[in-house]
């Protein structure tokens, strides 16, 4: 069984073979999906997709380029909607200074507004963090209670940073970056991470892995990212199967 933690089936790459797709995960032994909402509207589509599907969960919460459209009616109705029971996670969340949009302060204040939603809701948190590592590792501390978990989403920073956020207890999701050539960083911080902290993830339809690089990712593709997790840790990929299933049904206490 393979837990997809991390992909956007809400998203308009799927808009045509999304129901052709989903029977398919099925038939390839892909038991759970974790759709991950990334604005406003992703989460009504996300909402909507939890109540199609009954193998896929779903989260709230906006992606840090898109938080410009939060204000505080929308982070009350986002709370609310923490009470369904198919709602596993506030994400993603985080900051990413790649782009210059939003303003990184603008950034900064909805990543904490939202990090204060998970701890009032008790959710998980599911962090983007990209060209960021430093503030996202002190608002994460500055802001840490007592029982938070979650996992960094797509982590692409090194093995020093790997061991600040593993003493937090977080999980690290792992897609199919690991495959690139120029992945040498984050296949060094793979080798240290423990496999109890690392959950399979795809981010579809974005990041899919060689040979599919520059396609539309599908969670088709986890088994791709499992053998070479396998391969870098020097594990069989029967070994990241298994562990990778049952720290996502921890990570999402399902």
């Amino acid at each position: 069984m393979i837990f997809e933690t991390h992909a956007h089936y809400d998203d308009e790459a799927f808009k045509e073979d999304r129901e052709e797709l989903f029977s398919a995960f099925q038939e390839n032994q892909i038991t759970h999906i974790v759709n991950v909402a990334a604005d406003v509207e992703g989460i009504k589509d996300t909402l909507a997709l939890t109540e199609k599907y009954p193998y896929v969960y779903g989260t709230v919460g906006v992606h840090p380029n898109e938080t410009e459209e939060l204000n505080d009616s929308r982070l009350s109705w986002m709370k609310e909607l923490c009470s369904n029971e198919k709602i596993v996670a506030v994400g993603e969340i985080g900051l990413d200074y790649y782009y210059d949009k939003p303003h990184k302060e603008t950034q900064k204040y909805w990543f904490e507004k939202q990090l204060i939603l998970a701890r009032d809701s008790g959710l998980p948190i599911i962090i983007h963090s990209r060209d960021a590592a430093k503030d996202t590792l002190d608002i994460l501390q500055k802001y840490r209670w007592e029982g938070m978990s979650g996992v960094i989403h797509c982590f692409s920073y090194g093995k020093e940073m790997a061991r600040e956020f593993e003493k937090m207890g977080f999980f690290f999701g792992i897609g199919g970056v690991i495959t690139f050539s120029n992945a040498k960083k984050l296949k060094e911080a793979v080798k240290y991470i423990p496999l109890e902290n690392m959950v399979l993830e795809t981010d579809s339809p974005y990041l899919a892995p060689v040979p599919f690089r520059g396609k539309r990712n599908t969670s088709l593709n986890l088994p791709v990212i499992a053998k070479e997790i396998a391969a870098v840790k020097n594990m069989t990929y029967e070994q990241v199967i298994a562990a990778t299933y049952e720290n996502a049904r921890r990570l999402y206490r399902l």
